[in-house]
């Protein structure tokens, strides 16, 4: 099962990149990462993983280990908890005359956005749970060619009045 874990940490050289250490010294994938600066002065960075690690005791010794690294802050496994997770697509696909109209409604159903317009080609920017992004692509593919998908990796947040800062 999939697990979303933020990772409130310092923003210096080699942070990420020993953060990731820690999942490939123990065989474990990264399905997706973002980071970015959360303060105005940039010296704060939160990184939001998800993986794939469904052992709740290897799941909690990792966020221990994690702990440990010299920049951590703080670490909070937000899937346990009620959360908001999004994700960020960019699509480019190819346009025809015979394709126009019925990608332009499914791209209004899905509450996307064309961001580009060419003869042959839309750009579209959809954002959602990473459910509804695979669905529109799966929908997408049906209709027409896809040439190029960038994704931004998931990002979570916990509901309520608990916030996850220093």
């Amino acid at each position: 099962m999939r697990k979303i874990i933020s990772v409130l940490m310092e923003n210096q050289p080699g942070a990420l990149s020993r953060v990731v250490g820690l999942f490939s010294q123990r065989g474990f994938n990264i399905e997706s990462l973002t980071a970015s600066p959360i303060d105005d002065t940039g010296s704060l960075t939160r990184l939001n993983l998800t993986t794939d690690v469904s052992d709740d005791a290897v799941r909690e010794q990792i966020e221990k280990q994690l702990h440990k690294l010299i920049d951590v802050i703080k670490v909070a496994h937000i899937s346990e908890t009620d959360h908001l997770e999004k994700e960020v697509l960019l699509l480019k696909l190819k346009v025809t005359k015979s394709t126009r109209l019925d990608l332009k409604q499914i791209i209004d159903i899905f509450n996307g956005k064309v961001l580009d317009i060419s003869q042959s080609q839309y750009v579209v920017e959809l954002t959602g749970n990473s459910k509804k992004i695979d669905e529109f692509i799966t929908v997408i593919k049906e209709i027409t060619e896809v040439y190029e998908t960038a994704r931004s990796g998931v990002i979570g947040m916990t509901k309520g009045d608990k916030a996850f800062r220093v």
